[in-house]
């Protein structure tokens, strides 16, 4: 599934587009952008013709997001994807660690491989947020604007023949990255408001497209909060593996939010606080105890898409 607008889903079967619609079998259950389909009917692909989908293969992944941490309804954004690209501007908006510790929490529970890509690094330099996220391993790239060969040829490698979603804040150049990979795609680039220095929702849908050499990228709309209520405790704190040893001497069952936890004493010697303190906003969040955590200055839940075997 390439795309999905209004009840009408664009799929592939091989180089060919075919328009189909959701076979009333199929009930009420969701198709996302990413999924592998079973199609029936007129798959001509010619103009006003229009295909059913008749099946749904199973996912080998599902990136998911529920609408705040205190629901346990979980809502599938993408399926099939083996990689997570976290889009995070260094500046015009300002980097959101806590929205990237979100995004790789969601990368971690979907099994996908995060990658996070720097943008805007002709405003600011990325010393700081890579230090932050150093003992992950997390592979990275540092793009400026323009975009120069170099930095495009590195994006165009890590993409290459593999299916990565890129998910950021809204304004911090995923359509720009998504039309230097894709000319062709020509999506909609938004800009930042000059009195908020928030970004402004452009793409309103995600949509999925062929990589020139093999591979998929799909560009989905700009989030500015990520609901992880789907996601366990145990979950949330496996997402911070720099912090693991930390927690050995943590009582069973700690919950890492009361005096007891041994972390304050490890990050004390080791260092870490910034993490620590992600890592406690999200329980916090998740359990009720601060369930407004990431929406700052007025920002918006995200909007949810919908979404032989092919790709629709």
């Amino acid at each position: 599934m390439a795309a999905v607008d209004r009840g009408r889903y664009r799929c592939w079967i091989g180089d060919r587009e075919v328009t189909a619609m959701k076979a009333r079998e199929l009930g009420r259950g969701g198709i996302v952008v990413g999924d592998m389909v079973n199609l029936a009917g007129d798959v001509s692909g010619q103009p006003g013709t229009l295909a059913r989908v008749v099946r749904v293969q199973p996912r080998s992944t599902a990136l998911r997001r529920s609408a705040d941490d205190t629901d346990p309804i979980e809502r599938v954004i993408v399926a099939n994807a083996d990689q997570l690209v976290i889009v995070c501007a260094l500046a015009s908006p300002p980097p959101r660690a806590r929205l990237i510790d979100r995004f790789l929490v969601a990368a971690y529970d979907a099994g996908l491989e995060p990658l996070l890509c720097l943008t805007k690094a002709d405003l600011a330099g990325p010393e700081k947020i890579l230090a932050a996220y150093e003992p992950l391993g997390i592979r990275y790239l540092v793009t400026g604007r323009p975009l120069d060969e170099p930095a495009l040829n590195g994006l165009r490698a890590a993409l290459a023949c593999r299916v990565s979603v890129l998910v950021g804040h809204s304004g911090v150049g995923k359509s720009t990255l998504f039309n230097a990979v894709i000319p062709a795609a020509d999506r909609a680039i938004g800009t930042v408001s000059p009195v908020t220095g928030r970004g402004r929702h452009t793409s309103s849908s995600a949509l999925a497209l062929r990589l020139p050499g093999g591979g998929w990228v799909i560009d989905t709309p700009g989030l500015r909060s990520f609901g992880l209520g789907h996601v366990s405790a145990d979950d949330v704190i496996r997402a911070f593996p720099d912090l693991a040893e930390g927690t050995a001497a943590c009582p069973p069952g700690c919950s890492h939010l009361g005096p007891e936890c041994a972390l304050d004493q490890w990050v004390a010697e080791h260092g870490g606080a910034a993490r620590l303190d992600s890592l406690r906003r999200l329980l916090r969040s998740q359990s009720g105890l601060d369930p407004v955590e990431d929406r700052e200055s007025g920002d918006e839940p995200a909007r949810d898409q919908g979404g032989g075997a092919e790709r629709a």
